[in-house]
């Protein structure tokens, strides 16, 4: 009898138990739309999942009767820590930011955007096969200024937001090959705005032109595996043919001769080996970034304390600005409102304490009254009387006196008058 096979599950170990090890404490999301929008609105939030996979729900589906109180009722239970709605004013499109479960909120208008399909129809270079988004991306604060005395308040804030976004990064920890894309957000001072771009980390050999890597790399550019050079009379033309000079067809693209990567600030030495061909521990390679999209420009319009339908305060407004006793009245009028609020939950629990306490001594209650109707004067045994008496073979039934024994007459009109037994026939 042949032995079972046995399958050995070797993707499950090392690298997967890892993985999920360090995707357990790694901030979730719901990046949703709510309300009327668009087709493009509804391309920028399938683009935005996709930044931010794998800790996102990618194939998550809203219904037009879906508020975003429905989402951040169910986001704890599922272990998200935020949402990012997208919906459609009558002035431009809008972003929150909601972190749950207690804020705050950050509200932006999307001065302009970008999709993935029209970000890649513009570049040569960027191709992505979709390994990238099997590790979150790393984040790049750019161009926020440090924090002094000078600084607006709530920059700090702005930038502890989207840090939290993304999973914590640890250069002594992180594995080199899940290092596969680059998520930029810079901060333009100019126009106070922020920039949102989403890039894919490309390795390639450094110092080699395009054309010797095209010959070395042949067979992952034509299906056959081989270099087209018919329209070429010698090799050596194709290979030593000078930066702008016109090739077979008559022209030549000013990045067809240049080096993967232009100079030494962009090449360096791999710690540990990295994906792609020949991507060795220790040899020099160039790096480059290449976008494929979303791009956003953000600008900031009002930071609150809370979540939406429990806002707190309004730490931070573009076009309002408050005075100090103005915002003191506000912030005591915050605080009035989340005691009020206390005061209302903690009386609601003590009414529910109460009716449980009734209905619990209402039960007892019943449970005694039960046990009194059917006792038996105390003796401790139940009766099983039912109110018709209860035959006793010793008992003699009692004649009374005056009674006059039946006479001989009464006792054979008595018998006359037994009903006569019923006979069945049997038909045929």
């Amino acid at each position: 009898m042949a032995r079972k096979k046995r399958k050995n599950r070797t993707h499950l170990k090392g690298g997967g138990q890892a993985q999920e090890k360090s995707q357990a404490g790694s901030p979730k999301s719901f990046i949703i739309k709510h309300g009327q929008v668009g087709s493009s609105i509804s391309q920028l939030v399938r683009d935005m999942r996709k930044v931010m996979e794998p800790n996102t729900a990618s194939r998550l589906k809203e219904r037009n009767r879906n508020k975003l109180k429905d989402f951040m009722t169910l986001g704890p239970a599922l272990g998200v820590s935020h949402i990012l709605a997208f919906t459609l004013t009558p002035v431009a499109p809008s972003l929150r930011i909601v972190k749950l479960s207690d804020g705050p909120t950050l509200s932006f208008r999307i001065e302009r955007y970008s999709l993935v399909k029209d970000v890649i129809s513009t570049t040569r270079r960027a191709k992505s096969i979709g390994l990238e988004y099997l590790t979150p991306p790393l984040l790049v604060l750019a161009s926020f200024p440090p924090p002094s005395p000078t600084t607006p308040p709530h920059l700090p804030l702005l930038m502890k937001s989207f840090q939290s976004l993304f999973p914590p990064l640890s250069p002594q920890t992180i594995s080199l090959s899940s290092a596969r894309r680059v998520v930029l957000i810079s901060y333009n001072a100019d126009r106070g705005t922020v920039d949102f771009r989403h890039y894919i980390i490309k390795v390639k050999p450094y110092g080699v032109s395009r054309r010797v890597r095209k010959v070395l790399e042949a067979a992952s550019y034509p299906s056959t595996g081989i270099l087209d050079l018919g329209k070429e009379k010698d090799v050596a033309d194709f290979l030593l043919r000078k930066r702008g000079e016109p090739g077979p067809d008559g022209y030549e693209s000013a990045s067809s001769a240049e080096s993967v990567a232009g100079d030494d600030g962009d090449a360096v030495d791999l710690a540990e080996d990295y994906v792609g061909r020949n991507n060795k521990k220790g040899q020099r390679r160039a790096v480059r970034l290449d976008e494929v999209g979303p791009r956003m420009e953000l600008r900031l319009i009002k930071i609150t304390e809370g979540v939406p339908g429990k806002e707190g305060a309004v730490m931070y407004h573009e076009f309002i600005k408050k005075s100090k006793k103005e915002a003191a009245a506000q912030k005591a009028e915050q605080a009035a409102k989340a005691k009020l609020r206390k005061e209302r939950r903690e009386e609601q629990e003590r009414n529910v304490q109460r009716k449980k306490a009734e209905q619990k001594g209402g039960e007892d209650a019943e449970k005694e009254g039960d046990v009194d109707v059917e006792g038996d004067g105390g003796d401790g045994e139940v009766s099983s009387d039912d109110g018709l008496g209860e035959w006793d073979d010793e008992e003699d039934i009692s004649e009374d006196e005056d009674e006059e024994p039946p006479s001989e007459s009464e006792d054979e009109s008595s018998e006359d008058e037994r009903p006569a037994k019923k006979v069945k026939l049997r038909g045929r």
